[in-house]
Formats: structure tokens, C-alpha cells, sequence
């Protein structure tokens, strides 16, 4: 895989300063890759780095098998279109509250693309991950506050 992760300028969120994070290369699969958030930098009052009980990882996984459209019948037609599945998971252990055991956060995202549109379409392909990736900068603050107020 190409990705290689440095180290992360975080987006913005309320009450933080400069927020960013040193990552370290992490072991998972044969087809993904991990960091551990290893340290802490900017202003982020009481939020913790990677640990064995309070985990802070960013990983990437492609498909094991990846599929591919193949032949296209001009009389029965494609009945399914295969689909790759590539998948960023971020785990963040939490606290749900005083004297409660610390638990994990997890956020999935899915990247659900159509076989064969890597080669045919892959501007649009492209296209689409850009502005998922620049939504999510633009919008980081915001939808930190609304996954904490739930005000939308």
C-alpha cells in the first residue's frame, strides 16, 4: 500500500490549540497498516496518548481479495457489480464516567467503491475521497461539537 502516515496536524475543535499528534508505526495485517498516537502536542488539556489500556491508533485496510468488474454480458447484462471495501478505523479509549473503567471509541469509515471504476472513472473516484477528506477538515470543529452537544 502506499499510505505512510507522519505525523498529524489535527483538525480544529473547541478548546483546543494547535492540535497534533506524533505517530508511531504499529503491527496489523497483511492488508492494512496502523499507528499508535504515541504523543500529545498543542493545547489539549486532558487527553492522553496511546497506551495498552486507553488505545489512540489510526489504521487503513484494503480488501483481501480486491474484486474486478470482469466480462459484461451485451445480453444478460452485469446482474451485480463487485464492490472494494477500504476501511480507516481510529480507536480512542475514553472514560464514561468517574470510577467507570475506561472503554474505546471507535470510528469506521468506508470507502465503498464500485469494481472497475478505479480504471474507468478514476478521476471521479479520486474526486469523491477529496472532498470527503476536505469536508471533514472543514467541517472538524463543528462536528466535534455536535458528537459532544448532539446539536446539529
Amino acid at each position: 500500500m502506499s499510505i505512510s502516515l507522519s505525523n498529524i496536524t489535527g483538525g480544529a475543535q473547541t478548546g483546543f490549540t494547535t492540535p497534533g499528534y506524533t505517530v508511531s508505526v504499529d503491527s496489523t495485517s497483511s492488508n492494512g497498516k496502523q499507528w499508535a498516537i504515541t504523543a500529545i502536542t498543542g493545547t489539549q488539556t486532558g487527553v492522553t496518548a496511546h497506551s495498552t489500556s486507553s488505545p489512540f491508533t489510526v489504521g487503513f485496510w484494503r480488501p483481501v481479495g480486491l474484486k474486478v468488474l470482469g466480462f459484461v454480458s451485451q445480453i444478460v447484462g452485469v446482474k451485480r457489480i463487485p464492490r472494494n471495501v477500504f476501511t480507516i478505523l481510529v480507536r480512542k479509549g475514553v472514560t464514561p464516567n468517574v470510577g467507570l473503567p475506561a472503554d474505546v471509541m471507535v470510528i469506521r469509515m468506508f470507502f465503498d467503491v464500485p469494481a472497475g471504476s478505479d480504471t474507468y472513472d478514476a478521476a471521479n473516484v479520486r474526486a469523491a475521497i477529496s472532498a470527503a477528506v476536505g469536508t471533514l477538515n472543514q467541517v472538524s470543529s463543528g462536528w466535534g461539537d455536535t458528537v459532544v452537544n448532539a446539536v446539529l
